[in-house]
């Protein structure tokens, strides 16, 4: 999840540095967003999202080579694998927004 915020503020910098770089100037032209720092942060966006699903996958099968009495019983089982999923939506929504944006 923190690899996703990351990803936000490294995309939204060039944002910053445009309204920095304005207020210095006579004239009142805004500069376009830096691409590579766009580029980078929805794919560090993306590599976040990829690690959710990732280590939500890699959990489910390695709870599958426990044996049964070893596993916990949780009264919620299913609990860990919404939040790491709805995590993951998130993180696409927002490379999504940082693409178009």
């Amino acid at each position: 999840m923190a690899i996703m915020a990351l990803g936000f503020v490294v995309a939204k910098f060039g944002l910053f540095l445009s309204i920095l770089s304005l207020s210095n100037q006579t004239n009142n032209t805004l500069h376009p967003s830096n691409g590579l720092a766009d580029i980078f942060g929805i794919s560090l966006v993306m590599i976040g999202v990829i690690i959710s699903v990732g280590a939500q996958l890699n959990h489910h099968l390695y709870v599958k080579t426990v044996p049964p009495e070893d596993v916990p019983k949780l009264a919620i089982h299913w609990l860990a694998s919404l939040l790491s999923f709805s995590i993951a939506i998130v993180g696409l929504l927002l490379a999504g927004y940082l693409f178009i944006a």
